[in-house]
């Protein structure tokens, strides 16, 4: 199964938010991972997929299918939301049952294929329990096997796991690419964890004020970014606007040798470099192209890494490094330089 966006249009009534001429693809089997700033356009892409919203223009394709006028019922859809949306009056095999119920599969035939999905995420043997004696990733798993039980021809997924903490996120996003993957379904994933995006989807689609600003494997998003905006909004960025020259471009911190691309020299550029991609060094003697002496003004300890704001001739140098090592210079590989 597979859904497609086709140049789908929505605006609400009396203001600018919404979505503008989205056309984005989501394989079989293959999970999509939408980001972008608050107001951005996510909740109401997963929306207008639900069903829970009409598009003004465009179509909704489910495996080939128009869904745009259909209800929410009608679209045979696996759901996770924020906040799991359990029946507390009811055991845990009954809430996973549930879709079962409404579409009149028998009692014994619901308990049956609720306690299989209950073993294939982890959870055989609480079939009797109650959400309230579960935990929050439990209550996840539980959301998850209800989504997944009818066997939906797509799988949505509405930041559900916002409301864990850090450590059990990390968990239950593997839990869940692994549950996915078994299960070779389409899956809209909308998050605002960047590290979560990166490391469950096949693809990540950045939106910004309802347009799509890029698509494409987490890797390329990340180290070829299109846009300024991408590069900055996509976890953290030495961006240097500057000019093009002969071998390297002009920045307020020095000039930068590095494979222009064919730019003409003249033109204006930001060139983008990646924190984790700046070489440090623990003396001024070094032959390293692109160095530059200084000082660390800020030196943030975060367990793993370390994140260094380092000063230099005519502006700053973020740096991240697992040594805890002096640094009194900084190089910039040429080939991590990026010119946007």
């Amino acid at each position: 199964m597979s859904v497609e966006f086709k140049n789908v249009s929505f605006h609400y009534p009396d203001a600018s938010a919404g979505v503008e001429s989205i056309s984005l693809t989501i394989g079989e089997g293959e999970l999509i991972a939408v980001i972008g700033p608050s107001g951005s356009g996510k909740s109401t892409l997963l929306m207008l997929l639900a069903g829970f919203l009409v598009p003004d223009s465009g179509q909704i394709l489910i495996n080939d299918e128009d869904a745009s006028g259909k209800p929410p019922e009608k679209r045979d859809l696996g759901l996770v939301f924020q906040s799991y949306a359990l029946f507390a009056h009811m055991r845990v095999w009954e809430n996973v049952a549930y879709p079962l119920k409404v579409r009149g599969v028998p009692s014994m035939q619901r308990r049956k294929r609720a306690e299989e999905m209950l073993l294939r995420v982890g959870l055989s043997g609480m079939a009797e329990r109650r959400p309230a004696s579960l935990s929050g990733g439990q209550r996840q798993r539980v959301a998850l096997a209800r989504a997944l039980i009818h066997a939906p021809r797509a799988l949505l997924l509405d930041e559900p796991l916002s409301a864990l903490d850090a450590g059990l996120r990390v968990e239950m996003r593997d839990e869940i690419r692994h549950v996915q993957r078994d299960a070779g379904i389409a899956t809209l994933h909308v998050t605002h964890d960047q590290e979560e995006a990166l490391s469950i989807a096949d693809r990540v689609a950045v939106l910004r004020d309802g347009r799509l600003e890029q698509v494409g494997a987490p890797a390329d998003i990340y180290d070829q970014p299109a846009t300024r905006f991408v590069a900055g909004f996509l976890g953290h960025a030495n961006l240097w606007d500057g000019t093009a020259r002969d071998g390297g471009v002009e920045t307020a911190i020095g000039f930068l040798r590095c494979d222009t691309n064919g730019v003409a020299p003249g033109t204006g550029v930001t060139a983008l470099v990646r924190p984790e991609r700046v070489l440090t060094h623990d003396s001024l003697d070094t032959n390293r192209p692109n160095r530059f002496p200084g000082e660390i003004t800020e030196d943030r300890f975060l367990g793993a890494q370390r994140r260094l704001d380092f000063a230099v001739h005519g502006g700053v140098v973020s740096v991240e490094v697992a040594h805890r090592d002096k640094v009194a210079a900084v190089s910039i590989p040429p080939e991590w330089i990026r010119l946007l």
